[in-house]
């Protein structure tokens, strides 16, 4: 179907530390460089920013792995 949107998983290449970042940029079409840029400038401001990463990391399935969600 055109216009669906890949599935949120952490790619096996092309990532730098658990893939979150790329992962998000695939699943909508956005620039990985952007997201984790966007990321970096995140953690500059108060919250969660690092805690959210982690359980993202946790949650999100591997590239070919079945998600346990």
């Amino acid at each position: 179907m055109a216009g669906e949107l890949a599935r949120l998983t952490r790619p096996r290449q092309g990532r730098w530390i658990a893939g979150v970042c790329l992962g998000i940029a695939r699943r909508y079409g956005w620039n990985p460089a952007l997201v984790r840029l966007a990321f970096v400038a995140s953690c500059l401001l108060p919250g969660p920013q690092v805690l959210v990463y982690l359980l993202l990391w946790m949650i999100m399935p591997g590239e070919g792995r079945a998600s346990r969600w």
